[in-house]
């Protein structure tokens, strides 16, 4: 505060010159790095004043403050375009899941560009890069011992030969009757439900009748990992910025104990598993989706572990 009242006092010849912008940015060592990251936004919609006031606007803000203060400054965010939301919206407007995105996603760009919003890269998540770095982790996971097979009962149908996840199919609602209900949850009620509770199960694709079917998949090995994030969670609580909220939530989660998160789904629209016995599955969005920060700086520069491997910057 002291050094801002000295220079408003000496007058703009105090300020000091503005940062002349290198490509690609790059951490600087002895200087202040900061790496900016906005929430992904999803592929499947166009983009509202809600959309950018939640997710792009506060970083922004918070870029052009970094900027301000001559502090070396990366901004990146891009479209999350996997998932099963995407496969729907695509059938709803008769194109592949690839042809949706590509649509979407410029129209991202171009409203985020008509906001002025300060990226220094904006990308997305069906790139090559995404896929050799979600593969590269889920393999470390793996060689380590973190991950589990298990079978899980899922909805099939035959007819289209393929599983059905919880948008495509919809039923009779288990707790209140409502006909419509999808197989995640009740507009009605609200009640979450699982797909196999549904009560005459159809279809949405050919409004067949799906029939209940076991399918392996993989999972990630949380409670191997408790006691370990317990411990980093009181050093962190001890010395970090951690809002009130923030540490209540992550308490609720230890307290019923870490349970076994699957990663992998039967559909087509993902990264494929790069496993035997699980090649025609794909990684949940879940999963998939926050390594996107990661492979969009990689696409930005394929120095990106600068950016990502680096505590000392």
């Amino acid at each position: 505060i002291a050094a801002a009242v000295d220079i408003w006092a000496r007058g703009p010849a105090a300020v000091p010159p503005p940062r002349q912008p290198r490509t690609p940015v790059l951490p600087v060592e002895g200087e202040r790095n900061v790496l900016i990251t906005s929430a992904l936004p999803y592929v499947n919609n166009v983009p509202h004043l809600g959309n950018i006031i939640g997710c792009v606007l506060s970083a922004d803000t918070f870029a052009r403050y970094c900027r301000l203060r001559n502090w070396n400054t990366l901004f990146v965010c891009g479209t999350d375009e996997y998932g099963t939301a995407t496969e729907t919206r695509a059938l709803e407007e008769g194109l592949s899941p690839q042809e949706l995105c590509d649509r979407y996603h410029a129209v991202h760009a171009d409203v985020y560009a008509w906001f002025g919003i300060s990226f220094d890269h904006f990308g997305r998540t069906t790139t090559p890069q995404q896929t050799r770095i979600a593969q590269d982790i889920f393999q470390r996971l793996l060689a380590r011992g973190f991950l589990l097979q298990d079978t899980l009962e899922q909805l099939r149908c035959e007819s289209c030969g393929r599983y059905l996840a919880d948008r495509f199919v919809e039923g009779t609602c288990p707790f209140c009757g409502y006909a419509e209900a999808r197989g995640d949850q009740c507009d009605k009620c609200g009640k979450l439900i699982n797909a196999v509770e549904l009560k005459n199960p159809q279809c949405k694709l050919c409004r067949g009748t799906p029939v209940v079917t076991p399918t392996q998949h993989l999972f990630l090995d949380l409670p191997k990992l408790e006691g370990r994030l317990e411990a980093w969670l009181e050093r962190t609580w001890a010395v970090g910025d951690w809002t009130a909220n923030a540490r209540h939530i992550t308490r609720t989660w230890l307290r019923d104990g870490l349970k076994p998160r699957c990663i992998t789904r039967d559909l087509t629209w993902g990264t494929p598993v790069p496993l035997d016995g699980f090649r025609d599955k794909v990684f949940y969005v879940w999963f998939d989706a926050p390594i996107g920060y990661l492979s969009i700086t990689a696409n930005y520069t394929d120095q990106w572990e600068r950016w990502w491997k680096n505590p000392q910057q």
